[in-house]
């Protein structure tokens, strides 16, 4: 399996071990440590071992071992609550231009620790959700 990396890239170095990390699973696909900068105790990301800035420019094969991986870490950690989030692009909250996976734990239904969430819930029309159904279905 080919895989991509930028020499400039911070997830890049530490998959490579040119920076250190609290490293928790490794595959041949992916490296997962813990966040240095947590929301919560045993925030933790999972990265894969390709380069790529978002999500849809990393092969398939790199995803295999990304679920089982986060799941092994919520296990591990015991947490009842987590969230599971990934972001593309700045203005969608992604700091480090490698494609990454959180595991972050929610304690408790506060905002004082794990993710807070705001959800601003459009109401589209029955008639809009179809158009935009069949525009995406002529695409997949």
């Amino acid at each position: 399996m080919a895989t991509k990396s930028l020499a400039s890239c911070i997830f890049c170095k530490i998959i490579k071990g040119e920076i250190p990390s609290f490293k928790l699973i490794e595959t041949d696909k992916v490296f997962s440590f813990l966040d240095i900068g947590p929301l919560s105790k045993g925030h933790a990301l999972i990265i894969p071992k390709y380069h790529a800035e978002k999500l849809h420019e990393v092969p398939d094969e790199y995803f295999a071992d990304v679920l089982p991986a986060a799941k092994k870490i919520a296990l591990a950690l015991g947490a009842e609550n987590y969230n599971l989030l990934q972001n593309n692009g700045r203005i969608a909250h992604q700091e480090v231009d490698h494609v990454h996976f959180h595991v972050i734990p929610k304690p408790a239904a506060t905002d004082s620790e794990g993710l807070v969430v705001g959800w601003p819930a459009k109401k589209p029309s029955m008639d809009e959700l179809k158009q935009l159904h069949a525009e995406i279905i002529t695409k997949l």
